[in-house]
């Protein structure tokens, strides 16, 4: 299981860190646990899976 940070999941759905702390809170892409700062680290298959229903959505 690979965790990715805030930072690497914003550069991987191409938008701004604050923006993945938010769809954090509002339950749309769950962290597993925290890192030192309190940054919530989020599994790769779960960002993967965010990514794609998001695309066929109709964008991040």
């Amino acid at each position: 299981m690979a965790l990715m940070t805030v930072d690497e999941v914003a550069a991987f759905l191409g938008v701004q860190g604050i923006r993945v702390e938010r769809l954090a809170r509002e339950n749309l892409l769950v962290s597993v646990e925290q890192d030192e700062q309190g940054k919530p680290l989020f599994k790769q298959e779960d960002v993967e899976r965010y990514k794609t229903l998001a695309e066929r959505l109709g964008g991040l």
